[in-house]
């Protein structure tokens, strides 16, 4: 199993799979991000928080644990 976060700065990758529940799960629905959707790594800060990623064309700021719930392919 792939994370968001497990993925280097210039790949595109599709969204599998939401993990978590609730309103995590429901914040990281409400940036755009859902199963299918395609996701562009622009930057992943030095440790690892944030990811910036774009997706839907909006440019957005992840938090590690929250890409961490984002399963890949």
């Amino acid at each position: 199993m792939k994370t968001l976060k497990d993925i280097p700065c210039g790949e595109t990758v599709k969204v599998r799979k939401l993990n978590g529940e609730g309103p995590i799960k429901r914040r990281i629905m409400d940036m755009g991000i859902t199963k299918g959707i395609d996701v562009f790594v622009r930057k992943v800060a030095p440790f690892g928080d944030p990811v910036e990623v774009t997706v839907r064309g909006y440019e957005l700021s992840l938090r590690k644990a929250d890409a961490e719930m984002i399963e890949v392919e």
